[in-house]
C-alpha cells in the first residue's frame, strides 16, 4: 500500500493543530503516523468516518478530548481541515459546518 501524505488546509490549520496541550499534541501526531500507515479510516475509537470523504480524529488525554476534521483524496493525500477541543458531549454544528465549508473547497483543488 502507498503511503498516505498528510497536508494541511492552510496554515491557519497548522498552526492550530500545533498549539493543542501536549497530551493531545502528542496523540495527533501519533494517529497520523498509523493513518499515513494504514490510510485515513482507523475504525473506532480512533477515527470515525462521517460520511462524504469526511473524517473525524478522535483525540483524547488528560487535557480533555479534540477532534480533526480531515478528508482523503487521490493519489494517497489527506487533508487536515479543521480542529477544535471538545466542551460538550454533543458535536458543535458551528465547528461541523466549518469542515464541511473546507472539505468542499479541498475536494475541488
Amino acid at each position: 500500500m502507498n503511503k498516505q501524505q498528510i497536508e494541511y488546509y492552510n496554515q491557519k490549520v497548522e498552526k492550530s493543530i500545533l498549539r493543542l496541550p501536549a497530551g493531545l499534541l502528542a496523540r495527533f501526531l501519533r494517529l497520523t503516523e498509523l493513518i499515513e500507515e494504514f490510510g485515513p479510516n482507523l475504525g473506532m475509537p480512533h477515527t470515525r468516518a462521517l460520511g462524504d470523504k469526511l473524517f473525524e480524529l478522535r483525540l483524547k488525554s488528560k487535557e480533555g478530548i479534540g477532534r480533526i476534521f480531515y478528508c482523503s483524496k487521490i493519489g494517497g493525500r489527506i487533508i487536515i481541515l479543521h480542529s477544535f477541543i471538545k466542551k460538550t458531549q454533543k458535536m458543535p454544528k458551528k465547528e461541523l459546518e466549518i469542515a464541511k465549508k473546507r472539505l468542499k473547497e479541498a475536494l475541488k483543488k
